[in-house]
């Protein structure tokens, strides 16, 4: 019982709770947080995990962690649970279904909006808008429409606006310097505002038009262009009347082509949910402007644990499916942050107070449909038979990783339980011809790849193209500090936070690189049983890689088509391509000197742009002289020594 388990300070705390709506949130001995609940009645809901014996249960396992409460009292049931899961969001909480998205979505960004009559400010750049992909925050100056389900329904969508009313893509910088049009100019994909060949007021015409077919209102603007169209027509204004007609032809086209419906359908999501396996799916297709746009897939965590915490509530909710948890769980934690649709299509019922409080969040009604007919029906059960297929492929993904993970660990002889906790380090070398050395670090554990826990180091004071110098550098920085941590603890459990030594560490290379490995292990006082290498086989063929033991093992050839080999090859692979995305980066940085043309007080867009043409880019500026730089139109003897100053 909760009295032979619990202090009697927090069951006084219980009794005393008030009965009003609000959120509460358990915590265990650690101040860890276990669970956020929302309750009508809270001195009910709460009094309910204390009073009864849950026995062997998840949830008994829970409620025998609690040692303290915290509740919030709200005004209603909708408010408590949009706080609920603001908190399930922000905090982590082990016992709720949790939906990570560590991706912002993507908008189209139309800058500088210009008004009607083409002015939106001083600058050429401001009075001719720009359209752009754009992810990030929200700045009040420019107009958004979105959010789109990728990048690629971004740039789908420019491209399609590209064609109609052909507006600018071009930097500003770019825009700011160009004396003839570009190539988009040629292929009819921009008017070409940069060199004066469109009026302000005709582009600003453009930009509305453009914003008129991405908020849907379709029919308004054939009926308006079409009228504009008649109008040049009787003006005898032809030329006029032909760029219309081009424009009304290319939208036709691009409405055919996108299958846009009907006006009443401009901005809907679409939400169908699928559990399997004790994995759920939960598909989110997006139509904007009523064009359908495509759809992405989300994989809630901690799924056993919270069912098996929502499955002693009270009688009412044990009825609900697990399918309607999920589902209220991801729109309830997804439209904290996204803006949500006044309609959302839903491939299960939902409550009521979800869309209610979804409502009083965005400032407008917000319905959601169960059972839609027509185009709508079509939409829901394409992203039902979605979210089908990524579970499907997601259980079959984690059931072979789980192989991978098996089959490595049989073969190097590592222990069998706990195969999920794994951890594995994976080290690369990249450069080019010596320039711009850089060293990855890979992380895999829990059966696949951890990409926020790679790592990237700049690679210095070594002879330029010396593979094993740059190896013994990047190991050293990495595990020097676990063996100081390891030190400290003297042979104790090391505390929380600790850097930890891995399970296995591999090193892309032979004989040479492991050989370094083990002297710098050796130097820190490391096992050296964890050091593997990945040596490359006979014609560096894809199959015939061996493992090379630093402890003085005899190498290991696991087959071409071993499952261990495949993961193996799986992290060295992408340890390699994360160490040359890193190089190319710097390298670029190096070779374009960055922006330090732009940060020279007195060097303009136009001076940089003589600059850049006359030398051929920013390293053949560095290259250049005192005396060569004066000889570019407007570049003084002063300010010529000012660069050279500041590229040297």
């Amino acid at each position: 019982m909760a009295s032979d388990v619990h202090s009697a300070e927090l069951l006084a705390q219980v009794a005393a709770l008030p009965a009003l709506p609000g959120v509460y949130r358990y915590f265990d001995a650690a101040d860890t947080l276990l669970y956020v609940g929302k309750a009508r009645n809270l001195k009910r809901r709460v009094g309910s995990y204390f009073q009864k014996d849950h026995g062997g249960t998840r949830i008994g396992h829970m409620v025998g962690k609690i040692v303290r409460l915290d509740t919030t009292v709200v005004r209603s049931e909708a408010e408590a649970l949009l706080l609920e899961n603001n908190l399930i969001k922000t905090q982590h909480p082990k016992y709720n279904i949790l939906f990570r998205d560590d991706k912002s979505y993507p908008y189209l960004k139309i800058t500088g909006v210009a008004g009607k009559d083409g002015k939106a400010g001083e600058s050429a750049g401001q009075m001719f808008p720009r359209m752009a992909y754009y992810r990030g925050s929200v700045d009040k100056r420019h107009r958004y429409f979105g959010p789109y389900p990728s990048a690629w329904a971004v740039k789908e969508t420019i491209q399609l606006l590209q064609k109609v009313f052909r507006l600018r893509t071009c930097e500003d910088t770019v825009f700011a310097n160009r004396s003839r049009p570009c190539l988009l100019y040629q292929i009819k994909r921009c008017t070409g505002p940069c060199v004066d060949l469109i009026s302000p007021e005709a582009y600003a015409l453009d930009v509305r038009n453009a914003e008129a077919m991405l908020r849907g209102e379709t029919d308004s603007l054939l009926k308006s262009m079409e009228r504009r169209m008649m109008e040049y027509s009787d003006k005898l204004e032809f030329e006029l009347a032909a760029e219309v007609r081009n424009q009304l032809s290319a939208l036709s086209t691009v409405l055919h082509q996108q299958a846009i419906e009907t006006a009443d359908d401009r901005d809907v999501d679409i939400l169908a949910v699928k559990v399997q396996g004790g994995r759920a799916c939960v598909n989110l297709a997006m139509v904007r402007g009523g064009r359908h746009l495509g759809d992405r897939a989300y994989f809630p965590s901690q799924l056993d644990d919270a069912m098996g915490v929502y499955a002693t509530e009270d009688e009412a909710e044990q009825t609900q499916a697990v399918e309607v948890r999920v589902l209220e769980a991801f729109v309830a934690q997804h439209y904290i942050d996204v803006p949500v649709p006044p309609v959302l299509l839903v491939s299960e019922a939902m409550d009521p107070q979800l869309t209610q409080a979804l409502s009083e969040q965005a400032g407008y009604k917000v319905g959601s449909q169960h059972q839609p007919r027509g185009q709508r029906r079509i939409w829901l059960e394409m992203a039902q038979q979605n979210a089908a297929i990524q579970l499907a492929r997601l259980l079959s993904e984690e059931g072979s990783q789980q192989a991978r993970t098996r089959a490595l660990a049989e073969a190097l002889d590592l222990p069998q339980e706990g195969l999920e906790n794994l951890l594995i380090e994976c080290f690369d070398i990249s450069h080019t011809a010596g320039e711009s050395t850089q060293a990855s670090c890979v992380v895999f554990h829990h059966h696949k790849m951890q990409g926020s826990e790679y790592r990237r180091f700049n690679i210095n004071g070594i002879t330029p193209g010396d593979d094993y110098a740059a190896m013994r550098q990047v190991l050293t920085r990495r595990y020097k500090p676990v063996a100081q941590a390891l030190a400290e603890a003297g042979g104790a459990e090391l505390p929380a936070g600790a850097p930890r030594l891995p399970d296995l560490v591999l090193v892309d290379g032979g004989k040479g690189q492991v050989s370094m490995a083990r002297e710098v292990f050796t130097e820190l006082g490391l096992d050296l049983a964890r050091i593997v290498g990945v040596e490359k086989g006979e014609g560096r063929k894809v199959g015939l890689e061996e493992l090379v033991f630093a402890d003085g093992r005899p190498k290991v050839y696991l087959g071409h088509d071993s499952a261990a080999l495949m993961l193996v090859a799986q992290i060295r692979d992408e340890a390699h391509r994360f160490a040359i995305t890193g190089m190319r980066a710097a390298r670029a940085k190096v070779r374009t000197g960055s922006s330090s043309l732009e940060e020279i007080p007195g060097v303009g867009p136009k001076k940089r742009a003589r600059l850049l043409q006359r030398f051929g880019g920013v390293r053949g500026v560095t290259d250049a002289s005192v005396e060569d730089l004066m000889t570019v139109e407007g570049i003084s003897a002063a300010l010529a020594e000012d660069i050279y100053r500041a590229l040297h």
